[in-house]
């Protein structure tokens, strides 16, 4: 079975898609496929589908939604109580021989993460690339999320913004300053209050040129962070604010990008 959550929901098995359009069986599916391999206890399930208003037939109703998914596994030509199992206390989604895009996200960005812990600022850079190009919008974007559902969606979502952070630092690391002004100056504008990606959009800046609009980058973000949040930036942008105004040479070094980890 292949699952993809990073985006819209889709279930598809010999290429035939399994998805149901009826809102509480898609939000059956998308909890079983976000603990893909993993028991999900009934416990959870009652929580994503009602919340604190429990009925006494939820037990009853959730068997429902599973008979359902069984029967589009069936048509998908898979055996439905091997791909969606019942298991004590709860049910388990097998995927063997298929693709979850986010278990793949995971695992291209662990890759990327080796990769840079060794040193190779290439091969970070290219399986975080990959890792992001699993995305195809918000995670579960057409599913209506319940309590669980909605913590799930926020982690992919933290998920995602870390390994674009990590892929940003790699590109950093290999002299790319110069590509990386756009996009850092589209996603700030998205996230006005991320310092990480303020901090390398100062970076960019700084390494092309252009000081003034760096420092500028500073000012707007701290207005934000006060305005928004009545937050200070953090000591470490505000030391990157003085290594700019300082034009200080060790900032325009293309391998130290870890500007975040050495504030003082």
């Amino acid at each position: 079975m292949d699952i993809n959550v990073l985006g819209p929901l889709t279930a598809s098995m010999n290429g035939m898609s399994i998805t149901p359009t009826a809102p509480k069986p898609r939000k059956v599916l998308a909890t079983l496929a976000v603990y893909a391999n993993e028991i999900v206890p009934v416990a959870m399930f009652l929580e994503e589908l009602w919340g604190e208003d429990i009925p006494r037939s939820a037990t009853t109703t959730l068997q429902t939604y599973v008979f359902h998914l069984r029967n589009l596994i069936g048509l998908g030509c898979g055996d439905p109580k091997d791909v969606l199992q019942t298991q004590p206390g709860g049910y388990l989604l097998r995927t063997d021989g298929g693709e979850v895009d986010a278990l793949e996200f995971e695992r291209l960005a662990a890759a990327g993460h080796r990769a840079r812990e060794a040193g190779d600022f290439h091969g970070a850079a290219d399986r975080f690339r990959e890792a992001l190009g699993c995305w195809n919008g918000p995670a579960l974007v057409d599913v209506q999320q319940g309590d669980v559902l909605e913590v799930e969606a926020q982690r992919l979502s933290e998920a995602r913004l870390s390994v674009l952070d990590r892929r940003i630092d790699a590109d950093l690391r290999l002299g790319r300053h110069h590509e990386m002004v756009g996009e850092l100056t589209a996603l700030v504008a998205r996230n006005r209050t991320h310092e990480g990606l303020c901090g390398h959009l100062m970076v960019a800046l700084y390494r092309s040129g252009r000081r003034g609009e760096a420092a500028d980058v500073y000012r707007r973000t701290r207005a934000c962070l006060v305005n928004e949040l009545g937050l200070e930036p953090s000591p470490a942008l505000h030391r990157l604010q003085r290594l700019v105004l300082a034009a200080d040479q060790n900032l325009a070094a293309a391998d130290d990008a870890d500007w975040l980890l050495n504030a003082g």
